[in-house]
């Protein structure tokens, strides 16, 4: 069966998954999380795409992205992959693979779910139980957007930077955000677009896709359009 083709557009932002094989931990140490941020930035300067949200869980890890061109996604995840897979496969003397078969990914529509699926990657640790604050786990980009700690790897979104006029004002906003729990229902649209890797948004999104990259690519969401965060 051939593989289903993959959706990126140039400017448009896309939710990453990629989850370790059978499940599996793929990070066991501090320096384990560090080498991959470091892969994922020079891959991300390398092919130009702005990271904006992320999170390293201990057996997947979520990426908010935008390329710059249409290739630009897939060649980070495949640099990221193939140089953090040598690295373990070295520092921990084993072989074979480390991730679960391809990344999954969604388009998604900017006005409508772009700050719900940045928060969605931030508090994962949270859902997890891992910690009741998503300001208490040190791998993921809440520190730098919520409380303006130094990140060289994220380059915020427009509609980020539209929560206020100055860094401050952003922080205060974008904390405010996590006062409200995201809706069930976004949090299941999110990972059911992210599972089928079909785009996040609206039916008008998803004709606009379809327009772009001149396929049908299937349905997403029934109902009236959302208005925007």
């Amino acid at each position: 069966m051939p593989r289903k083709p993959r959706m990126y557009l140039p400017g448009v932002p896309c939710h990453v998954v990629q989850r370790g094989n059978n499940r599996d931990a793929c990070f066991f140490a501090e320096e384990d999380y560090r080498f991959y941020l470091e892969c994922l930035g020079s891959a991300a300067r390398r092919y130009r795409v702005a990271v904006h949200a992320y999170v390293l869980m201990t057996n997947h890890v979520h990426i908010l992205m935008s390329p710059e061109e249409e290739a630009g996604v897939s060649r980070v995840v495949q640099s990221v992959g193939r140089r953090y897979v040598q690295y373990v496969n070295r520092t921990y003397r084993r072989s074979g693979t480390l991730w679960e078969g391809r990344h999954k990914s969604s388009l998604v529509q900017v006005e409508a779910y772009f700050l719900s699926c940045q928060r969605y990657i931030e508090l994962n640790p949270v859902r997890a139980g891992m910690v009741r604050h998503p300001g208490d786990y040190r791998w993921s980009s809440y520190h730098h957007n919520a409380l303006g700690h130094h990140d060289s790897l994220i380059r915020p979104h427009l509609l980020y930077q539209g929560l206020g006029c100055n860094k401050g004002t952003r922080h205060v906003a974008y904390r405010e955000l996590f006062d409200i729990e995201l809706p069930p229902e976004d949090i299941h649209r999110i990972r059911k677009a992210a599972t089928f890797s079909m785009p996040l948004g609206d039916n008008r999104f998803r004709e606009q896709v379809e327009s772009a990259l001149n396929r049908r690519i299937g349905q997403t969401y029934r109902g009236r359009p959302r208005k925007g965060e």
